[in-house]
């Protein structure tokens, strides 16, 4: 934690960023980088680029190979879910018993608190929106108006891109649009034919490889950063010692250091935001030490809040007075309301003939998309379902691994190590959840947390449309599975709770009309506009895409406008 004084002007910066992950971090990089003073505030501990200690740990370095205790599991049942969760990233998670929640119906929330957040156990997958993402809604009468286009968030797509340094093919589709992209990772053999198949097949579907925020070419912009090159580790989780994905802590967070305009302030729980009656406006925050429990006020002109979407929720929630009794901005009481989320429910897999003399060479972070041909120009006839989905597929030949977790021992399992499976195909859904006022979250009026902050209950659940849209997924990738040749086809509903996509958005959404929402087209609050929220919570509606590409974006956008308003004296 970074020592600041006890004085009201020493606790006085032109900026706090509450939040230091993927957007809090960038907001911080946006601010410092045009001579803000800026204070960012992270609830969990610090932690430099570099301290990674699993990273380059080989399998037998680690306690049983990196498996779990049962009883650390059985402790820790909604963070055992997660797919990056294991003895080598346990560090970076938090555990259940320490933040419980109330769920009013099943939710895994994954939290990740230390300098960085998530950033630094993402998958790095993500695209653009599209037009049509942003149009949708409007247009199809499923959810408000979004108050922006793609055309006032595509040069912000394009800046991220170039600092964060993003992997991808441009493929010239309009409803999945191409960015600012290093060179792409390859497809396999099975691909290829899968791709000239589904492609000669079906006039609405394409076959692309992921974009990724992984540097497969380093440009000067990254070198400035310190980062180097990918090498295909896929042992991103653990957190990159070379910066060759995109984190806050090897990327925007030093950044913004390198300045001297940035002060970090960690394990500095963010209570609530001040607001001055007097003034109209907000002051600072309240922040609770999250060891010593002791309340310290900070003060600022502007506060972005980006601690993640359920807890930018929670504090706007618990920032109550006289102007604002039910939480700040919350005049037209949605606060806490239409939080969205990801339909990972549908999965598929099948196998293919015919590549049995074909492997292999390395590893890649990222796999192929077929991006969303339902309901993309508009609502179709043969839809029972509102929204659109995409699909996450690819081909592997079972090889890498194969005897890590075999029962063999001896002749058995030198050739069980000396034969690789037969290639599969495996794909799932990312369904678009249409935005419903009963998906919220609310503060328990009588329970609380060890820091004396209300808990937080989370009423989310998936609605019949979504369950629709997952039928709809098996039965067209079914067809497209077919299409390419494939064999022993299952798609299955795999039944997972919301909230193990990570992809929680909502809550605090942006709106033209204050009557049905919380910001405007800058990311303001409506009725406070030096409160800027940036991350998921400002979400309308949630589309297929990964989103952080999208929440950086809007960061950089915001912060720009931000200053500007402060150099006119306006903020």
């Amino acid at each position: 934690m970074e020592f600041i004084g006890k004085t009201r002007e020493d606790r006085t910066f032109d900026a706090i960023v509450i939040g230091s992950g993927m957007s809090g971090g960038y907001a911080a990089k946006e601010l410092c980088d045009k001579g803000v003073k800026t204070l960012v505030l992270e609830r969990g501990r610090p932690l430099k680029h570099g301290d990674y200690p699993t990273a380059t740990l080989d399998p037998w370095e680690i306690d049983n190979a990196g498996r779990l205790p049962r009883e650390m599991l059985q402790r820790n049942p909604i963070i055992a879910r997660c797919y990056a969760y294991d003895k080598t990233t346990e560090h970076l998670f938090v555990k259940d018993e320490e933040q419980p929640y109330i769920q009013e119906k099943p939710f895994d929330w994954i939290r990740s608190y230390q300098e960085g957040g998530k950033s630094l156990v993402w998958a790095r997958g993500c695209q653009r929106w599209s037009k049509y993402d942003f149009e949708a809604p409007g247009r199809d009468g499923y959810g408000i108006e979004w108050p922006i286009t793609y055309d006032d968030l595509a040069p912000w797509y394009s800046e991220v891109e170039k600092f964060v340094g993003w992997s991808g093919n441009k493929d010239g589709l309009e409803h999945f649009p191409d960015g600012e992209f290093l060179p792409p990772y390859e497809f396999n053999c099975v691909e290829k034919h899968m791709k000239e198949k589904v492609e000669s097949t079906f006039n609405d579907r394409f076959f692309i490889q992921g974009r990724c925020a992984h540097l497969t070419e380093v440009k000067d912009i990254h070198r400035q950063q310190g980062r180097g090159l990918c090498l295909s580790r896929t042992l991103c989780q653990r957190g990159c010692p070379y910066g060759a994905y995109f984190s806050s802590n090897s990327s925007t967070l030093p950044w913004a250091e390198r300045t001297g305009n940035l002060t970090i302030r960690t394990h500095s729980v963010v209570h609530s935001i001040i607001y001055d009656e007097d003034k109209g406006k907000a002051t600072g925050v309240r922040v609770v030490d999250a060891n010593t429990l002791e309340m310290t006020e900070f003060y600022a002109r502007i506060v972005f809040v980006n601690a993640a979407c359920i807890n930018s929720n929670m504090i706007l929630l618990n920032s109550t007075s006289d102007r604002f009794p039910n939480g700040l901005g919350n005049d037209s009481g949605v606060l806490g309301h239409y939080i969205g989320f990801h339909n990972y429910r549908g999965r598929m897999s099948a196998t293919i003939d015919g590549f049995d003399d074909n492997y292999f060479y390395g590893r890649r972070p990222t796999g192929p998309i077929i991006p969303p041909f339902r309901n993309v120009f508009g609502q179709e006839s043969d839809a029972d379902f509102q929204g659109r989905y995409h699909i996450s597929i690819n081909a592997s030949r079972p090889g890498w691994n194969r005897g890590v977790r075999s029962p063999n021992i001896g002749k058995e399992l030198i050739e069980e190590l000396q034969t690789p499976g037969s290639w599969r195909i495996g794909g799932r859904m990312s369904g678009e959840v249409v935005p419903r006022y009963d998906n919220h979250v609310r503060l328990s009026e009588t329970e609380t947390d060890k820091w004396g902050f209300p808990q937080l209950v989370i009423s989310i659940d998936y609605s019949e449309n979504d369950v629709k849209m997952m039928y709809d997924f098996q039965e067209k990738g079914a067809e497209i599975l077919e299409a390419v040749g494939a064999k022993n086809i299952r798609v299955n509903d795999n039944n997972q709770a919301p909230g193990l996509d990570i992809h929680e958005m909502g809550g605090v959404r942006m709106g033209k009309d204050p009557k049905t929402s919380i910001l405007n087209k800058w990311n303001q609050v409506h009725s406070c506009k030096n409160v800027f929220v940036t991350d998921g919570a400002c979400m309308t509606t949630v589309s297929t895409q990964n989103p952080s590409l999208t929440f950086m974006a809007m960061t950089a956008r915001a912060a720009d406008y931000a200053v500007k308003e402060m150099e006119r004296g306006d903020l």
